[in-house]
């Protein structure tokens, strides 16, 4: 079992975490592998869609021999987090803060990533035992918004996801950032309709760099 304080510590070091959504069973594994090869080590995969949990599973025996971390997203209430908890999942995210669901994670050992936007959000998430806080959408407030927070309320760990790309992703380690999240920056949804796992490597590879050069 992966220490709590480790799976935090590895999403730090790697600065990134990918957002793979809507990906098919047959497909979901080697886009994993591609991008953790490309220096990804914080793997999301979304709650919200069908069999989610088996990919979690999947993703997780799949680089269970590596430094990655394997996590879910999207995940709206208790039972949802239970079930990815259960598949193997070592964070969770969500796009809202629910307090149940922090419980869950805390129960198990699990890292816990609700979503913030306002000072309320972030005071409730952080006082109901979040371990970071997921600023979404971000591109909605920018990387401002997190100098904004962290100037009445302290240091707060957080992860700006939405809209994050290699054009802005310097701005927002320089506002503050902990790490980021990515989706289609990061995860190349063309090539993976056309099954090319090189190029999806290659996406990746791009995002890394421009967070390694950020930071």
């Amino acid at each position: 079992m992966v220490h709590h304080d480790s799976v935090t510590d590895r999403l730090v070091e790697s600065g990134v975490i990918a957002v793979l959504r809507g990906i098919d069973d047959d497909q979901i594994v080697p886009v994993a592998r591609a991008i953790h090869d490309a220096g990804v080590n914080g793997i999301e995969v979304t709650a919200d869609g069908d069999r989610a949990r088996e990919k979690i599973a999947a993703v997780d025996e799949e680089l269970s021999d590596t430094d990655a971390v394997v996590g879910a997203g999207t995940v709206l209430d208790a039972p949802t987090a239970q079930s990815v908890i259960d598949a193997g999942a070592k964070f969770v995210l969500a796009p809202d803060v629910n307090p149940d669901v922090i419980t869950t994670c805390n129960r198990h050992g699990v890292v816990s990533v609700p979503g913030v936007m306002t000072p309320t959000e972030a005071v409730t998430a952080v006082e109901a035992g979040a371990d970071i806080l997921k600023m979404f959408p971000a591109t909605t407030v920018g990387p401002g918004h997190i100098s904004a927070l962290q100037g009445p309320l302290g240091d707060l760990p957080i992860v700006p996801t939405g809209g994050v790309s290699t054009d802005n992703v310097a701005e927002f380690f320089d506002a503050g950032a902990l790490a980021v999240g990515a989706g289609s920056a990061i995860v190349d949804y063309d090539a993976i309709e056309a099954g090319d796992m090189e190029q999806v490597q290659e996406t990746a590879a791009e995002f890394v760099d421009a967070v390694e050069a950020a930071r």
